[in-house]
Parts: C-alpha cells; sequence; structure tokens
C-alpha cells in the first residue's frame, strides 16, 4: 500500500465514521427546555459537540484502518491481479 493509498482509506474510514457517530447525544431545540435562542429551528440540535464527535470518529477510523492495513499488507487478499 502506498502513502497516498493510504492516505485515502484513512479520509473514506473517518468520514464513514463520523457521519456514523453524528447522531449521538443530540437533543434538538424543541427538546430542550429553555436554549436562549429565539427563532431557532427546532431540529437544530442545543449543543451538536462536534469536537467530541470528531475525536471519537477518529479513533474509530484509526482502528479500522489498522484492520484495512494489516489485511491488505498481508496479502490474504490481492488487489492486483
Amino acid at each position: 500500500m502506498n502513502p497516498a493509498g493510504a492516505i485515502v482509506i484513512f479520509i473514506i474510514w473517518w468520514w464513514i465514521a463520523f457521519l456514523a457517530v453524528l447522531p449521538r447525544e443530540v437533543e434538538g431545540r424543541w427538546e430542550a427546555e429553555d436554549d436562549g435562542v429565539d427563532g431557532a429551528d427546532p431540529g437544530a440540535p442545543v449543543e451538536p459537540k462536534i469536537g467530541k464527535k470528531a475525536w471519537l470518529a477518529t479513533k474509530i477510523a484509526v482502528v479500522l484502518w489498522l484492520v484495512t492495513a494489516a489485511i491488505i499488507m498481508s496479502g490474504v487478499f490481492n488487489f492486483r491481479e
């Protein structure tokens, strides 16, 4: 696996993990008692916690990338033939 391929695989895994983690711990404005914002969309999250979710997605992506890299480099699957 060349470095460019490794980076592309990591980015793909990161986005999959991020989109999977994004709906966790979300409380909409319509669920909150008092969000302090008048006129905001009721479906918008009160506190999205994007940084926490991005960090969790990074941890998940690293694990998935390591498994993928190990499978590719072990030769179990030969993608060249």
